[in-house]
This record gives structure tokens, sequence and C-alpha cells, in this order.
């Protein structure tokens, strides 16, 4: 599957899963355990590879100045914010995204097994963010060691999808588009 999008994969990992969930007698409590379990380590492994990330983000320090342009909110009438930050603080901001989104994800499943009692996205909710999280750009530059090129260039572009549609545009990190928003006065202080 290397060469399917994430999108297909994890789709073609949910319909598997679905398959092989209506096989696994999810009422023996003993089985029961065992799928939490997997859940609960799945869990913990992405929070590793976070805090590992988070660690080689910190070790490296790069202080590079990176500028792009944030797309105006969907709706508005304003133009894109210009952000002046530096390598380390978007990689830690986009990070921070990263795991409270796992997060929102686990107290989500936590009320869906919890409160309501479903226990069969607990398999599948084992294997899809943690695919996730190894196929994060973050990861892919701090632990593979990929340079940080092509899609992998900072401000990350989006994942083309429904929900990005709606979001309003895209990062624009071009020098035109920056410079534009400069001479406009469209930003801020730099982050730090």
């Amino acid at each position: 599957m290397a060469g399917l999008s994430p999108q297909i994969t994890n789709l073609v990992i949910m319909l598997g899963m679905m398959q092989v969930s209506k096989r696994i007698p999810l009422d023996d409590p003993f089985t029961l355990n065992v799928v939490r379990g997997c859940y609960i380590a799945s869990n913990v492994i992405i929070a590793l590879i976070y805090l590992y990330v988070q660690a080689q983000i910190n070790k490296k320090k790069d202080m590079t100045t990176l500028k792009y342009v944030e797309p105006a909110p969907v709706g508005s009438s304003d133009e894109g914010k210009l952000v002046t930050t530096t390598i380390q603080a978007y990689d830690s901001a986009q990070l921070k995204t990263a795991f409270r989104g796992q997060l929102m994800g686990v107290a989500m499943m936590a009320f869906m097994h919890l409160y309501l009692k479903y226990t069969n996205p607990l398999l599948i909710q084992s294997i899809i963010p943690l695919k996730g999280a190894f196929e994060n750009n973050l990861v892919k530059i701090h632990v593979y060691g990929q340079p940080a090129s092509g899609d992998l260039k900072r401000p990350f572009k989006a994942a083309a999808g429904f929900m990005s549609a709606m979001q309003g545009g895209t990062v624009q990190s071009d020098k035109k588009a920056v410079e534009a928003a400069e001479r406009a006065g469209r930003g801020g202080a730099k982050e730090e």
C-alpha cells in the first residue's frame, strides 16, 4: 500500500477491521480487556513518539525565521495574516496540535466506549491513529530523518480533503504573498 494515499489506506483498514471485529467475541470479558489493552498501548506508543519528536525539536533548536501568510477564516472579509516565527516554534506548535487531536480522539473514544458501551471502534482506533502518527510530517522529519523539502517543506500544506475546502485557503509562504502581507501591515510581532 506504499503508493496509495493515506485516506485510501485508512478506508481499507477500517473496512477490514470492521469485518475482523464482527468475528471477535467482544462480549467475552477477557477478549474485551485484551482489545482495551491494545487501544491503551497504541495511545502510549503515540504519546512516546510525540515526546521523542519534541525532544528532537528542542535538541536541534532551529531558530531559522519562517514567514508565511495564514488564510483568513471562512466567511471573513479580512485578508490573510502574516506570521513570523522560527522553525522550532512552528514545529512545536504543529506537534501540540497533533497531540491535542490525539487527546480529543481518546476523549471521544472514552465517551463512546464507557458511556455508550460501543466496543467495535476500539479495534479501529488502535490502528488508524498509530498509522497517522507514523505518517505525520514532523515524525518523517525528526524520526525518519527525511529532508524538509517538497511535501515536508514548512509551512506544511493541509491535507486535501472535504474539510480543507471549508477552512478557507491554504497557507502561503511564497515571497510575493509574504511581501504583500508585510506591506499591508497584516502581521504581528514575531512569535517566540
